[in-house]
């Protein structure tokens, strides 16, 4: 029996937990959903199996609608990671129970019983209890009993989670002998990879409600098609570059690619990527066979069975962004993660300050998605500045790359971000109550917010990042970085400290500033830092008058209600009279508020 999934959604709290899940499962295939804890996976799972019930998209078997088919009439095994056993019940009676309330003659229950306790490697076993088990051999009953009546699809929710790893391999291996044998369509719920590797035909990957990408495994982690996939399944190098005539090009380095690319691709930004095991090390002396990237220290060495795991660090590329192995902030160096087999660990020994040549054996680009802009002029209706929101917004856009949508309205947001990440919101800043509005959208958008008032021309003369020194302020930095690299446009990074702060403060914030010119340095962004003594207001005032056409500030931490709202200082910069355009970075950290 095949399944079909079009355009699922499930919500709780008016919280999208699936959301637009499209997924087909073919006849007698078996499907592992993978993806990290919180992701829906559970969730799909209990949708299709009439454990809860959709907000909107339909669910067929084998053509089937299941809109309003209960539970028990929906043909599905289902086996749960706590194995949900009858305790009071022996194991016989367990694997009868669906035969039971079906009305099957005590016969057939009998044979049904005995055949699959065999299959599943229990026979003898029917007249123990659960608490007589171990936690392996309960699983193997609950397996059992979700096969009894027969059901044409099985879904199976991370079963072999409790278990030991020995346990879960054994396991593993006895369930795919199962459904090859039985042929039954199943759908199986894991976040462990190597378990997905193994058991499954189709790999469907999900993260925050939503399929990412769905194929077979060795086409997902070879030629994954999206950044979250390359990243998540495995290790990974993956760095930003872009397509040329001869394939893909890193900094000042050529690449070769397999295939060909188009003339109107060439130039255009592509994510590079290598897994750990496809590079190869050699000394610095000896003879490389592939591509050079560069000549690397070694950082880290560690023995993991079968295989060893380095980390190396290789001068950094220029105007290349790193995406994984992320760098550390303020490196000026590439990070690199190797994986060798313990043959080749043993004929060429290395130890932490090694240096060696790393060249690439293969690599596979994939496009790079680009950021996702959107525009907000609906807050903004009737008031002059909509238009030129709109204008900025599309411009910006334009000269960063990125995709964009307009949105009349705070509903439209709404859907926009369920269809959708969005990594910027623009929006209108009104001439009063200011610090209103981006209150207001701090609270509806999760993403970073662009405040507009005035008729500024892009891109930006400098960028003025208003940081603050630890955490928060490296994410401001991140990701104002990302934008000034596409705009072409310098920055200052500026930071406060009170008159009275100590010269132990004085000196944490310099290394921080400094840290900051050195993150920025690889994206091509030239930055000076600036530290100023007192009010933080007076000094960004006297830098908006200068040549500094966009600020960027850190959003405030949410309060105990959740909302996230400025000190007097920072409402009084949203109220001022000004025209310059305010980035408001959204992330973990409390910014400068």
């Amino acid at each position: 029996m095949s399944i079909r999934l079009e355009q699922l959604t499930k919500r709780y709290d008016h919280r999208p937990v699936v959301s637009n899940v499209s997924l087909t499962v073919e006849r007698g295939e078996f499907c592992v959903l993978l993806g990290p804890s919180g992701s829906g996976k559970s969730t799909v799972l209990r949708l299709i199996a009439g454990l809860a019930a959709a907000d909107s998209g339909r669910i067929l078997l084998e053509e089937r609608d299941l809109a309003g088919v209960p539970a028990r009439e929906r043909d599905c095994g289902f086996v749960f990671q706590n194995y949900a056993l009858f305790r009071h019940q022996t194991v016989a009676e367990n694997v009868e129970f669906a035969l039971r309330v079906r009305g099957v003659p005590r016969a057939e229950r009998r044979r049904r019983r005995e055949e699959l306790l065999e299959l599943v490697g229990l026979a003898g076993f029917g007249g123990r209890r659960p608490g007589q088990l171990s936690g392996g051999q309960q699983q193997r009953v609950a397996l059992a009993r979700a096969l009894a009546h027969q059901p044409r699809v099985l879904l199976l929710d991370e079963p072999f989670g409790a278990l030991d790893a020995r346990i879960r391999v054994e396991l593993r291996r006895s369930l795919l002998r199962i459904q090859r044998e039985l042929g039954v369509t199943t759908l199986f719920v894991t976040h462990d990879q190597e378990e997905a590797f193994e058991l499954a035909d189709r790999l469907a990957v999900m993260a925050q409600g939503r399929l990412i990408e769905a194929g077979p495994p060795q086409e997902l982690y070879l030629r994954p098609a999206t950044e979250f996939v390359a990243t998540f399944l495995g290790g990974a190098n993956l760095l930003v570059g872009e397509s040329s005539r001869a394939g893909v090009r890193i900094g000042p380095l050529e690449l070769p690619l397999a295939s060909r690319v188009e003339e109107r691709e060439v130039g255009r930004r592509v994510q590079v990527l290598i897994r750990p095991e496809d590079l190869a090390l050699r000394g610095e002396n000896e003879e490389m066979n592939h591509p050079l990237l560069g000549v690397g220290v070694v950082e880290e060495v560690s023995f993991v069975g079968a295989s060893e795991r380095l980390r190396l660090h290789l001068p950094a590329l220029p105007r290349v962004r790193v995406i994984q192995p992320p760098a550390g902030f303020g490196s000026d160096h590439l990070p690199v993660d190797v994986v060798r087999s313990q043959h080749q660990a043993r004929r060429a020994p290395l130890i932490r300050g090694s240096r060696v040549q790393v060249g690439i054996r293969r690599l596979h680009a994939l496009p790079h998605p680009g950021l996702g802009f959107a525009v907000l002029s609906g807050l903004a209706a009737g008031e002059p500045q909509s238009a030129v929101v709109e204008t900025y917004g599309g411009e910006l856009a334009r000269l960063a790359q990125a995709r964009l949508r307009r949105l009349a309205n705070a509903a439209e947001l709404e859907s926009a971000l369920a269809a959708e990440p969005i990594d910027l919101l623009i929006a209108g800043l009104p001439a009063d109550n200011g610090a209103e509005r981006v209150e207001e959208l701090l609270a509806l958008a999760p993403c970073n917010l662009l405040f507009v008032r005035g008729n500024r021309p892009l891109p930006p003369q400098r960028f003025l990042l208003a940081v603050a020194v630890g955490e928060p302020g490296k994410e401001d930095v991140a990701f104002a970085g990302r934008l000034a690299r596409h705009l072409g446009s310098p920055a200052t990074v500026l930071t406060a400290l009170p008159l009275d702060a100590s010269e132990a403060d004085r000196i944490a914030a310099e290394r921080f500033l400094a840290a900051c010119v050195r993150t920025l340095a690889p994206l091509g962004v030239a930055a000076e830092p600036e530290l100023v003594r007192g009010e933080l207001l007076p000094a960004l005032d006297r830098r908006l008058r200068d040549r500094h056409d966009l600020l960027v500030l850190g959003a405030p931490l949410p309060d105990a209600e959740g909302s996230r709202r400025w000190g007097r200082s920072l409402r009084a910069l949203f109220e001022a009279q000004h025209d310059t355009p305010v980035l408001v970075i959204r992330g973990s950290g409390r910014g400068v508020a």
